[in-house]
């Protein structure tokens, strides 16, 4: 009877753990720093350059940047959308822009197998958060 209740609680241990792997949170993008400049003919601006690296599968949680983004990818293939546009696939050498109003709800690797990088350059406040997670 013990030997059944312990193969029980076992068989119960892993089904738990595989139902928090299917739960898992997708792998997380990997932010490079490039460069922080001020811009001094716009007080208080500054102009902020960073690349995005995917790996495969990886995906951004919904959020704004309350800043200028110009987005260029650089390898793979990335899914784009902001609030209200279109949900776009882009490849090496295409490009996204999102607004400082502009809410960010899918940024995403497009492909499960292959990583993806693009370069980001955002114009915003001094100081500010690069990203500001939404709910």
């Amino acid at each position: 009877m013990l030997r059944l209740k312990n193969a029980a609680v076992a068989a119960a241990v892993i089904i738990c753990a595989l139902m928090g792997e299917a739960r898992a949170e997708p792998p997380a993008a990997i932010v490079t720093p490039l460069m922080t400049n001020s811009l001094d003919e716009y007080p208080g601006k500054e102009a902020v350059m960073i690349t995005v690296e995917y790996p495969p599968g990886a995906a951004d949680r919904i959020h704004r940047h309350n800043g200028y983004g110009f987005i260029y990818v650089l390898e793979g293939s990335v899914v784009m959308q902001v609030k209200g546009g279109k949900e776009v696939t882009l490849g090496p050498g295409e490009t996204f822009y999102e607004g400082p109003n502009d809410v960010h709800t899918v940024g995403r690797n497009a492909s499960q197998t292959q990583p993806a990088k693009f370069l980001v350059l955002l114009l915003k406040n001094k100081g500010a958060p690069i990203l500001v997670p939404k709910k």
